[in-house]
C-alpha cells in the first residue's frame, strides 16, 4: 500500500516537473517565405517580412540554426520563438515541425504568417484551421503536422494581376505605394503576434481580423 501511495506521489511530482521545464507559455511564430536576396523583398516573403520587423523593432536578432534564422523574445512571462525556416517555401513543414519538437511547443501554441492573394493588400485574416488554400508552404505544413487545425495569420497581397501572372505577382516586388502603407501593417501584425501569446487565439481574432 504504501508502495502504490509513493509511486503516486513519484508520477505527479514528476508531471510537475515536466510542466516547470517545458512550461506552456512558449509559442513558435513561424514567418514563410524563401531565402536569397533575389526574394528578400518579394510579396511572397511577407512571413520573413513581418519577423524581420518584429525583431528590429524589439531589438532582437536572428541566428542560424537547423533549419532556419531563430530569435527568441520574452514578454510577460510568456517566450515567443520566432522562426523563418531555410527550407524554401515548398519545406517549410519540415522546418516547422523540428523547432515544435525540439522546444516542446504544443500546436496550439504554433501561429504561421503567410502571404494570401485572395485578401486585399495589409488585410489580416487569423484562423485556427483551414485548407491549404493553394500555398505551398501550408500545403507542406499541413502534411508534416498531419493536421489542418493550427493556427495562421494570412496577409493580404491582394490579386491585381492579370491572368497567367499569378507566379509573377507572388514573387514579384512591392510597389512603391504599397511599400509606403507596410509599415503601419508591419506595426499592425507586431501587435497581433504579441496578442496571440498574451490573449489567446480567440480574442486575437476578435481583435485583429478585418483591421
Amino acid at each position: 500500500m504504501f508502495n502504490c501511495i509513493k509511486k503516486f506521489f513519484e508520477r505527479k511530482n514528476s508531471t510537475t516537473n515536466i510542466e516547470e521545464k517545458y512550461p506552456m507559455k512558449k509559442f513558435l511564430i513561424v514567418g514563410l517565405g524563401n531565402i536569397g536576396e533575389k526574394y528578400e523583398y518579394t510579396r511572397h516573403n511577407i512571413g520573413f517580412k513581418v519577423l524581420d520587423y518584429f525583431a528590429k523593432k524589439e531589438a532582437i536578432t536572428f541566428e542560424t540554426q537547423k533549419l532556419g534564422d531563430i530569435a527568441t523574445y520574452k514578454l510577460k512571462g510568456r517566450t515567443f520563438i520566432l522562426l523563418k525556416p531555410n527550407t524554401y517555401m515548398n519545406l517549410s513543414g519540415k522546418a516547422i515541425l523540428y523547432w515544435l519538437t525540439k522546444e516542446k511547443i504544443t500546436v496550439e501554441n504554433l501561429l504561421v504568417i503567410t502571404d494570401d492573394l485572395n485578401l486585399p493588400f495589409g488585410s489580416i485574416r487569423v484562423k485556427s484551421k483551414g485548407s491549404d488554400g493553394g500555398h505551398n508552404g501550408l500545403k507542406d505544413t499541413q502534411q508534416k503536422l498531419n493536421t489542418t487545425k493550427y493556427n495562421r495569420f494570412r496577409f493580404g497581397i491582394s490579386d491585381a494581376f492579370n491572368k497567367g501572372k499569378q507566379v509573377d505577382y507572388v514573387l514579384g516586388e512591392w510597389t512603391e505605394e504599397e511599400s509606403s502603407k507596410l509599415e503601419e501593417r508591419l506595426d499592425k501584425a507586431v501587435e497581433l503576434i504579441k496578442s496571440f501569446g498574451l490573449a489567446g487565439i480567440n480574442n486575437t481574432m476578435n481583435n485583429f481580423n478585418g483591421k
